[in-house]
């Protein structure tokens, strides 16, 4: 695994006409080794959804990072917002997690919606019928455990992204056109998300009928410094509270 790296891509964009998405994304260091994203999508929109989306993200991260395993951590979460809110309100939760001590790509889903492995042999979807989190009780999330291996991409998503095009009765065709994706050229995820969400709006008119989020992981061949990380992070600067004008800066003398 040493001449292996992992990189991870996430595009998310509101629903037109919101300043925030209610979807949200997490990532965590695991305690053992590798990394985890958790992805909710709140029900509804705007600020009520983001509010949800982030109260089940931080329990499920805080879960994580105290090394609870990930189908644990489903479950607990699941408990948790069914007893919070009582069977009021609806989640959908992924996990996604490379897991270096058990060389394990593990995606843990409580979601509708599949998600999606490429690799130069094919594509395959994990479509098993899955419920979100919060309205019964004894909901058990659909768990997957795939190999660390070099050209592999896991590409998962929030229900908006499946919506996008219906208002023109057209749709994203997303299985087609990951089955055409060159996973053996090893392409950056982040072209990979970009397409999508790009094919999305074009489909919508710039105009998103839902909040929509993607996250793409590819296990690539290491070709930089052994042991170098980086992140990256670019969004938009939303103002969420009554704004006032900017104070002038100290001058120090």
């Amino acid at each position: 695994m040493a001449d292996l790296e992992m990189y991870v891509a996430v595009a998310k964009v509101p629903r037109s006409g919101e300043l925030e998405s209610g979807d949200t994304i997490e990532m965590i260091e695991r305690p053992g080794g590798g990394f985890s994203f958790v992805l909710v999508d709140g029900q509804g929109s705007g600020r009520a959804a983001k509010t949800l989306s982030h109260l089940v993200a931080t329990r499920a991260i805080t879960l994580l990072k105290d090394g609870a395993h990930d189908g644990a951590v489903a479950r607990a979460v699941h408990d948790y917002l069914y007893t919070y809110r009582m069977g009021q309100v609806a989640a959908t939760l992924n996990i996604l997690s490379v897991d270096f001590a058990a060389h394990k790509i593990i995606v843990t889903r409580n979601n509708p919606a599949p998600f999606f492995v490429l690799t130069p042999q094919g594509m395959r979807s994990f479509s098993a019928p899955s419920e979100p989190i919060g309205l019964q009780p004894l909901i058990k999330p659909q768990m997957c455990e795939l190999p660390i291996t070099a050209y592999t991409y896991v590409v998962m998503f929030t229900d908006g992204l499946l919506r996008a095009g219906e208002r023109r009765g057209e749709d994203l065709g997303l299985p087609n056109y990951l089955a055409a994706w060159p996973a053996h050229e090893g392409r950056d995820p982040q072209t990979l998300v970009e397409s999508i969400m790009q094919r999305a709006l074009m489909l919508d008119e710039d105009e998103p009928s839902d909040d929509m989020s993607v996250v793409v992981l590819g296990i690539l061949p290491a070709d930089d410094v052994p042991g170098l990380r980086r992140l990256m992070v670019s969004a938009p600067i939303i103002a969420t509270g009554p704004s006032e004008p900017p104070e002038e800066p100290d001058v120090v003398k």
